[in-house]
């Protein structure tokens, strides 16, 4: 029975890294083993399917906080913060029109 509980951490724990079909093959090797009664198989699957989506989804989570830590640390720039070449054109002309309504060489637009 310890070893079933074994096996069955090491499943869930590693049955993110698997498709359905390879935890299916699993559970099937499992029960032509005799480890778990064929009647449980499909629960059995669908459980360490289950955890295994949400650990996928916890350590999506993980990885996304390291990450963002990550580039926080680095003082990388965010996509909003970067400034785009048709802002810098923009700017560029507000500044020149500008200048050239302060010199009388242009008039202002409204």
């Amino acid at each position: 029975m310890t070893n079933l509980f074994e096996k069955s951490l090491h499943l869930g724990l590693g049955a993110f890294l698997y498709s359905r079909e390879k935890v299916e093959e699993l559970v099937e090797e499992l029960v032509n083993k005799g480890e778990i009664a064929k009647k449980d198989a499909r629960q059995y699957t669908s459980e360490l399917i289950k955890k295994g989506e949400q650990e996928r989804d916890e350590i999506k989570k993980l990885i996304g906080n390291e990450v963002a830590k990550a580039m926080n640390q680095l003082n990388v720039a965010k996509k909003e913060d970067i400034v785009t070449k048709d802002e810098i054109g923009r700017i560029v002309r507000e500044q020149i029109t500008q200048v050239l309504v302060e010199q009388g060489i242009a008039k202002k637009e409204d």
